[in-house]
């Protein structure tokens, strides 16, 4: 697919978001659910990208910083991937390639991150001595520096991609065998598979398995719609705020312990 002008535009924009909200964490841009969504939106690929938002989300579910460990960058993987997706013009059939190569761009995105985190920890040095002399305008503008390279850290790879254009993204795409997409897309489901478990295995407790057990088994019928399971699943969070408010007493504990279920099971 080719893009034209204003589309370049803004998905170069939805790019430098991501990369400032992968820091600042306010709008979420940078989670794939949304960023794909953008990027789809404004090249007229929303159902794919879409599609592949909504996968790499249950990717990234599993992805957190966690002491001096840093999580793959999910900002460079949605937006590498949209625009992959979008200038192979492969629709929704090249979800599956894109998923495959968004992680391996989440890994190798690290080395972007680790650079301009060194780079700001200069500018830290910047801002204090403007501190110590009492310039807080050459503070604030140090500040949006800083910020401003977590905006090119997308935004130049997207850039770059797009400068490649849409034929030899297409032609790569396409000179991909049959065993090899269908490769890609047994990984790429073993690893949405892989993130959803790492959620489950750190939210997993004995008041959550029901509640799960039962979205699990109504999600298997496929005549409830998507407004169905949230109307459903609105209900059950009702259901557990209204026993939150009961804890243990009505069941013979020692009073509200913050755990409802965990009280209910306890007591028998």
């Amino acid at each position: 697919m080719d893009l034209s002008i204003i589309q370049i535009i803004l998905i170069l924009i939805i790019a430098f978001l991501a990369g400032v909200e992968g820091i600042l964490d306010e709008f979420h841009f940078h989670q794939p659910i949304i960023a794909c969504t953008l990027i789809g939106l404004v090249t007229g690929n929303l159902v794919p990208a879409l599609i592949l938002g909504g996968t790499l989300q249950l990717i990234a579910l599993g992805w957190a910083n966690i002491g001096a460990a840093v999580a793959p960058d999910a900002a460079l993987a949605s937006v590498a991937s949209a625009i992959i997706l979008v200038l192979g013009g492969q629709g929704e059939a090249g979800v599956a390639s894109s998923i495959a190569i968004a992680v391996p761009l989440a890994v190798a995105g690290l080395l972007l991150t680790i650079i301009v985190r060194t780079l700001a920890t200069g500018i830290v040095h910047l801002m204090d001595a403007a501190a110590k002399d009492g310039n807080i305008r050459q503070i604030e503008m140090w500040q949006i520096i800083a910020i401003c390279m977590q905006g090119l850290r997308i935004a130049i790879p997207a850039g770059l991609i797009l400068a490649v254009g849409a034929g030899p993204v297409r032609s790569l795409l396409e000179s991909m065998p049959v065993w090899l997409t269908d490769g890609l897309a047994i990984g790429g489901g073993m690893v949405v598979a892989v993130g959803y478990a790492m959620v489950i295995n750190m939210m997993a407790t004995k008041e959550v398995w029901p509640f799960f057990a039962i979205g699990f088994v109504l999600a298997t019928i496929s005549e409830i719609t998507l407004i169905g399971l949230g109307a459903i699943g609105l209900s059950l969070a009702l259901i557990y705020i209204s026993l939150s408010k009961m804890g243990g007493s009505g069941t013979g504990g020692g009073g509200n312990t913050g755990d409802p279920l965990g009280d209910i099971i306890d007591s028998y």
